[in-house]
């Protein structure tokens, strides 16, 4: 899996509109569609945050990355 496709099924799980996860972490919609679809990775800030609203570990939001 990568990371994009994890941050998809983690966004989907929590109910998040691309819209509504880019907000509670500061980027844009497109920024999270980027991820998303591989285009881009979040920097290292923004992982941080996706772990914090997404309400995971570091270990469980990297399980399963290629």
């Amino acid at each position: 899996m990568s990371i994009g496709e994890k941050i998809k099924e983690l966004r989907l799980e929590k109910g998040l509109s691309q819209l509504k996860l880019g907000k509670n972490i500061g980027v844009s919609q497109k920024a999270i569609d980027y991820w998303e679809r591989n285009v881009n990775e979040p920097k290292a800030s923004y992982i941080i945050a996706l772990v914090k609203t997404f309400e995971i570990s570091y270990d469980e939001f990297f399980t399963d990355i290629d």
